[in-house]
């Protein structure tokens, strides 16, 4: 399997989880903002980008490159971006779809 492959059922995942969460809070009246995940994409894109080019350039871990698209960011396969676009997508809206559970069960 290569990465982009998982990365692909990843993402594809957090986008389901977004949109259920959507539409459940949509359903109870409520919003969930947009904004906040972009822009924690953002910065986590930015982090994740750094820093794996440190860890790649240190040697800590590498990728072959059959398994890999080809396509980099420094060091980084652009597949390692996937992981924190996933959490950015993802989080709000499990977050939305917990916090809601525990608020009716109270009251």
């Amino acid at each position: 399997m290569t990465y982009l492959l998982l990365s692909a059922a990843l993402l594809a995942t957090a986008v389901v989880v977004r949109v259920v969460a959507h539409v459940v809070v949509r359903g109870r009246g409520e919003r969930l903002p947009v904004a906040p995940s972009a822009i924690a994409a953002g910065v986590l894109v930015v982090l994740t980008v750094v820093f794996d080019n440190a860890m790649i350039a240190a040697g800590l871990f590498a990728y072959a490159d059959a398994h890999i698209s080809g396509i980099r960011i420094g060091l980084v396969p652009i597949e390692d971006l996937s992981y924190p676009l996933a959490i950015a997508i993802a989080l709000p809206g499990v977050w939305a779809l917990v916090h809601g559970r525990r608020r009716r069960s109270h009251e």
